[in-house]
């Protein structure tokens, strides 16, 4: 199975409590990390398909390779091959270090990278994953699955942001536990939703 996430913010501690961009209302940032992890692990089977839209983890330490290494240990803890969009938090130090830790399990990498974006299909229809939301123009086809705006949206139906604070999660009948990747009948399931409230351009 194929699942989308963007967002994760491991480690960023000035996320947590009630701040105007995108409050956690964690006590720490192991409780957040762990609260992630399981609720990711618990929806993601070991051999399913993940795109991380970017944003993976926010960590200052000294010297840097113990924070690439602590964000290493937490992705090597989630279940699932990775595939990683790189975000404006994310640098290519980081995805080189892990491609330097990386290995293959039934067959696939658990780590795969991508600086831009990624072009998928699905169900007849063609999506186009990105960190930062693109206005694709008139594309009707084509959904731009997205991050970076966290609890904002933007108002255009073929705009869905999926990172795990984003306002779209409120469209599914069943919203899924903070951290916990999207599937891809949840996306369908907000794209139809968002057309409705957004009908816009055909």
């Amino acid at each position: 199975m194929k699942f989308c996430t963007s967002d994760t913010h491991f480690f960023h501690d000035s996320l947590l409590g009630t701040n105007q961009f995108a409050p956690r209302p964690f006590k720490n940032v192991n409780e957040m990390n762990q609260i992630i992890i399981d609720n990711w692990n618990n929806k993601v089977g070991e051999n399913d398909i993940v795109y991380h839209l970017g944003d993976i983890a926010l960590y200052f330490t000294k010297p840097q390779r113990d924070a690439y290494q602590a964000i290493l240990e937490i992705l090597l803890q989630l279940h699932g091959h990775l595939i990683l969009i790189k975000g404006n938090h994310d640098n290519r130090d980081l995805f080189k270090y892990l491609e330097n830790n990386n290995y293959e399990f039934n067959g696939l990498p658990k780590f795969q990278f991508h600086d831009v974006g990624v072009l998928l299909k699905y169900n007849h229809r063609q999506y186009y994953l990105t960190h930062y939301p693109l206005m694709l123009g008139i594309a009707p086809q084509i959904i731009n699955l997205h991050g970076h705006i966290h609890h904002y949206s933007v108002p255009i139906k073929e705009n869905i942001n999926v990172g795990v604070d984003a306002p779209e999660l409120d469209y599914l009948e069943k919203k899924p536990k903070f951290g916990a990747p999207l599937n891809f009948h949840e996306i369908e399931e907000i794209v139809a939703k968002k057309t409705i409230k957004y009908p816009g351009r055909k």
